[in-house]
């Protein structure tokens, strides 16, 4: 995601680098490698001003010379016309009814190639490739055909491409004047993940291997009429010549998915190459992650330890780098609360030398995040389920939608509240009060938040086994329009529960922790009283302070507040 950036200027060695930084996560995983089978993607729509709600467009029928309205994603700007397709297909957020899924992040690449006068970009990209495909490997050549016919205008994007049996990451730059775009796409191996975050990953690839190497026909020789690489095709590194990493695209970026594999590998990368598997401690890479090693890269893919859950997967996008050095928690930033959070800008300068706030996983600035689950051993009617959430991972829980709904819940709909508009019937306003309260006292609510999370999201699993089954019969019987609405019904409920369950924990927390004190609680969760017959709480609990953060302040003002 683009929608909003910051210029952050980093020394490095004596060297000044101005970089974009981008904002968005995401993490591939394959069927072999999770637990139930499925291909999930998760991504993490991350910019201050993008508004969390879901995208439903319903399948539609369309004549000869109709045209479809192309609009940009960031802007809403009408790029262009373009023909209409005979059929299109229903998506539901990034994923459509044939259980295909389309995420992305912005890895921006070389300034000079940006822009030019077509009509793709990279989010009209998206949402008009998933109107359209049926497959991960259609979307490709769908994508690559609008991007060559209708030019290509974004910076450089990674693509994650995903169906029920496979999963790509695919990278894209755009020629500069809009007349296409040089791409290259691989094949997850079957029982490896995949990330990408904000910068690209592709190095070297197979020249000879369509099964598993998809790339536009000139990507090297591009590269070489722009100077960009002048050696033998086979050493051809995709990221090195469209996207050459620096301090920035570690640090903020590719430390990012240096902590989902670090997670996800169980503190081990497992990894294959054409001299055979290979396996190192996590810690390897951290130089490179943080910006200190950029010669020493991650692989692309590695092994998880374990076949991976749902809701595991789920965890690793609410992730603040926790018991590692860039543990957003623990130096005094994080304040007396522990809070993992660092407000923008991301970089600052004190006495001559620039600084650096972390960028994690989980952000504040999240619109929507979804993990999208194509399910193999399902019917399309059934089969897909964009688990979807709102604002932050790390204080939101994810709600599973189908994508054969006839409707989209009404806490997500498009068009209820906006950025500049509350709604009180909006996940998005809801899940942010409760964020914000977490944000003041992040040590105290966030476990709270998180056991309400778990709670849900345990219900969430009994209610898609339930309607899985219900619904699996009607569609074996023919009855898809039944399996359909229940499937809609199942979707709906569960994200009104959702809401009243924010509602609820926003009371609570409030009720709780008011003015920074916490009110005592008897075993049964209820608050105890000063007497019986009074509604007077009793004496509250005043939680110790950290001590690093005391020793901060004595450092700055002790002088003054030393009791003498």
């Amino acid at each position: 995601m683009k929608k909003i950036y910051a210029i952050a200027a980093l020394i490095v060695a004596g060297a000044l680098f101005t970089t974009y930084s981008w904002a968005c996560s995401n993490v591939i995983v394959t069927k072999g490698a999770s637990a139930d089978g499925s291909v999930m993607v998760t991504y993490s729509a991350d910019s201050h001003q993008l508004y969390g709600e879901l995208y439903f467009h319903p399948a539609g029928s369309f004549k000869e010379g109709d045209m479809f309205k192309v609009y940009g994603w960031d802007e809403g700007r009408y790029m262009g016309d373009i023909p209409q397709v005979p059929q299109t297909i229903q998506t539901v957020g990034n994923m459509n009814a044939r259980q295909v899924t389309i995420t992305e992040t912005t890895f921006g690449g070389r300034a000079e190639l940006e822009g030019g006068s077509g009509i793709m970009e990279y989010g009209a990209l998206i949402y008009t490739t998933l109107q359209r495909a049926s497959s991960a490997r259609e979307a490709i050549q769908i994508m690559d055909a609008l991007c060559q016919t209708y030019g290509y205008v974004s910076p450089g994007e990674s693509f994650s491409v995903a169906d029920p049996d496979e999963a790509w990451i695919m990278e894209i730059v755009s020629k500069g004047d809009g007349t296409g775009a040089v791409w290259v796409a691989r094949r997850v191996p079957d029982g490896y993940i995949c990330s990408h975050a904000n910068q690209a990953r592709i190095s070297t690839f197979p020249l000879d291997d369509p099964e598993n190497c998809l790339y536009s026909k000139d990507v090297i020789t591009f590269a070489r009429e722009k100077g960009y690489f002048d050696g033998p095709d086979e050493e051809f590194s995709f990221c090195d010549a469209y996207c050459p990493i620096d301090f920035s695209g570690a640090r903020a970026c590719e430390a990012r998915v240096w902590a989902a594999y670090n997670i996800l590998g169980g503190g081990t990368f497992v990894w294959e190459d054409e001299e055979g598997e290979h396996s190192a401690p996590a810690s390897d890479w951290l130089d490179f992650a943080m910006g200190h090693n950029l010669g020493h890269k991650m692989p692309l893919f590695i092994k998880p330890a374990k076949k991976v859950e749902l809701g595991a997967l789920a965890d690793v996008m609410r992730d603040h780098f926790e018991n590692t050095p860039m543990d957003m928690t623990q130096d005094v930033g994080a304040g007396n609360n522990a809070c993992p959070y660092r407000w923008r800008p991301m970089d600052f300068e004190l006495d001559g030398q620039t600084y650096v706030h972390e960028r994690a996983l989980a952000t504040q600035q999240t619109g929507f995040w979804i993990l999208c689950q194509s399910r193999g051993w399902l019917p399309d009617e059934l089969g897909g389920i964009l688990w979807f959430g709102v604002d932050d991972a790390a204080t939101s829980a994810l709600t599973p939608v189908y994508t054969n709904i006839l409707a989209s819940p009404e806490p997500f709909r498009e068009g209820n509240g906006s950025m500049t508009e509350y709604s009180a019937t909006s996940a998005f306003w809801q899940v942010n009060k409760v964020a914000h309260f977490a944000y003041l006292f992040y040590d105290r609510v966030a476990p709270v938040v998180t056991k309400e999370i778990k709670d849900f999201e345990a219900v969430c699993f009994d209610k898609v086994a339930q309607t899985d089954g219900m619904a699996l019969k009607f569609i074996e019987k023919g009855k898809v329009k039944k399996a359909r609405k229940l499937m809609t019904t199942a979707s709906s409920e569960l994200a009104d529960e959702m809401m009243e369950r924010w509602n609820g924990l926003e009371n609570n927390l409030l009720v709780k922790y008011l003015d920074g004190n916490v009110k005592v609680q008897d075993e049964n969760g209820d608050y105890v009283k000063l007497h019986p017959d009074t509604d007077i709480p009793a004496s509250p609990e005043h939680p110790a302070q950290r001590e690093h953060w005391l020793r901060a302040i004595v450092k700055d003002h002790g002088d003054v507040l030393m009791v003498k």
